[in-house]
């Protein structure tokens, strides 16, 4: 239920701005906005003051919205209000008023992150796991339990790393434009500062997916290789493990960090035939050798060992907050740097550089939605203000049924001092909503694809 309340309040609110976004404008350039309407089909809820004034409605589909001006081209027109009509109006007023949409979204946006970065929120400390082999971050000599303290584009200018995910949006940027990136690295008792340096300009053509820090080797954060809960009647109990027992080493291998531990259990049960572990502990600081011996089983059609405990330990995390001028420079960068994002991946999905399973729809939103409904306030402003972002962007593109489009045709207009005929309109329409279509269908493909584990 929270996600379907997330999932309609976040289409509501994204929605009820845009389409005020045109409205407003409209209205300001004297244009008469006949009906302002959340969501298509039956209308739910109607109001409008006066014969003369615009109708507001509430309809039962809430997969979008429009805002319906007078316009000679959708119907007739009294002399006494032509000056009043869309179509009457001058090139500039035109495509300010479908601009305004799409910008409302954007600055809707800044103030959604400004807002979250003023409440604050407890974001896991840029303390990293064991990196994957042979990836970015091993091959710089990066290991489990580093703490990243800065950044820097030209090893010279130096800004602060708040958060894991800081570190990653950094990353992420640097990847996407095809540059390296140098990080500042401490042990996680802030001692033995040192640099490492991320060729990540050797991943600039590679696919960009949910997976990408995994193979940068930024994955997980690092977690305290402690054991948590110990099920009575698990392969873990039976070969004497304890709550609070601390994983020295598996086989003679140093173990630094939770999710290897993990892994190494894992690992134990490729061959489908359960495998011993000497494993070394360290219980209330005495050393303690075990033979542990994984059960079998089968996880999502593979092998694995499983000894029904839990390593690890809540990461540790940081609170991350910004003063009054801080929270609202960093919400305007966050939103062109999201929007600037945004254009790259879909640029890349285009050309064939970034897989088109980044494309989601709305199960994947409304999934979204919910998860960070529960985490607290300003994680759901945060998800609000991608979303709008998104949102945005994409009103942009320059597909005939989206605002982009109208101004393509306005540019049209500026460009050879005419409109685009009738017979044009009509193609690039049919066009447009077949792209449309294709696009929202691959969506949600991968939404269901998503939901069945196939991704």
């Amino acid at each position: 239920m929270v996600t379907v309340l997330a999932f309609f309040l976040t289409l509501g609110v994204l929605i009820v701005v845009h389409e005020y976004g045109h409205y407003r404008v409209a209205v300001a350039c004297g244009v008469k906005v006949l009906r302002f309407s959340v969501g298509f089909g039956r209308v739910l809820w109607r109001r409008q003051p006066t014969p003369e004034s615009t109708e507001f409605v509430i309809c039962a589909l809430p997969l979008g919205g429009y805002v319906r001006m007078l316009d000679e081209r959708e119907g007739d027109v009294a002399p006494a209000e032509l000056d009043r009509a869309f179509n009457r109006k001058p090139l500039w007023q035109r495509a300010a008023i479908v601009a305004a949409g799409p910008a409302a979204n954007l600055v809707l946006a800044v103030a959604l992150y400004a807002t979250a970065h003023w409440i604050g929120v407890d974001e896991p400390k840029a303390l990293l796991g064991p990196p994957a082999a042979a990836s970015v971050a091993e091959k710089a000599g990066m290991r489990a339990g580093d703490w990243v303290r800065a950044w820097s584009q030209d090893g010279s200018e130096w800004h602060d790393i708040r958060s894991l995910t800081d570190l990653r949006w950094q990353v992420t940027q640097a990847m996407l434009h095809g540059e390296d990136i140098d990080l500042l690295v401490s042990s996680r008792d802030g001692r033995g500062q040192r640099r490492a340096h991320l060729t990540l300009s050797t991943l600039s053509g590679a696919d960009v997916d949910a997976k990408t820090m995994q193979r940068i080797g930024l994955g997980s954060p690092w977690s305290e290789p402690v054991l948590g809960e110990v099920k009575a009647g698990g392969a873990g109990a039976a070969a004497g493990l304890k709550p609070g027992d601390r994983i020295v080493s598996i086989d003679d291998v140093a173990i630094g960090d939770a999710a290897q531990a993990r892994e190494a259990i894992r690992a134990s049960g490729k061959t489908g035939v359960a495998v011993p572990m000497r494993w070394l502990i360290e219980r209330a600081g005495v050393r303690i050798d075990l033979v542990v011996t994984p059960a079998v089983v089968i996880d999502a059609g593979n092998r694995v060992g499983r000894l029904e405990v839990f390593p690890g330990q809540p990461p540790e995390m940081t609170a991350v907050r910004y003063g009054a001028i801080e929270g609202l420079t960093s919400a305007v960068t966050q939103t062109w740097q999201m929007s600037a994002l945004t254009v790259k991946m879909l640029g890349k999905m285009i050309i064939g550089q970034a897989s088109l399973k980044n494309l989601s729809g709305p199960v994947t939103i409304a999934d979204y939605a919910g998860q960070s409904v529960r985490l607290g306030l300003a994680y759901y402003l945060g998800f609000l203000a991608i979303v709008s972002v998104s949102l945005g962007v994409l009103n942009l593109l320059p597909l005939p049924v989206l605002d982009g489009g109208h101004l393509m045709y306005y540019l049209f207009e500026a460009v050879t001092g005419r409109q685009v005929s009738e017979l044009w309109l009509d193609r690039l329409q049919r066009g447009g909503v077949a792209i449309m279509l294709m696009m929202m269908s691959l969506a949600l493909y991968n939404d269901m694809a998503r939901l069945l584990g196939l991704q």
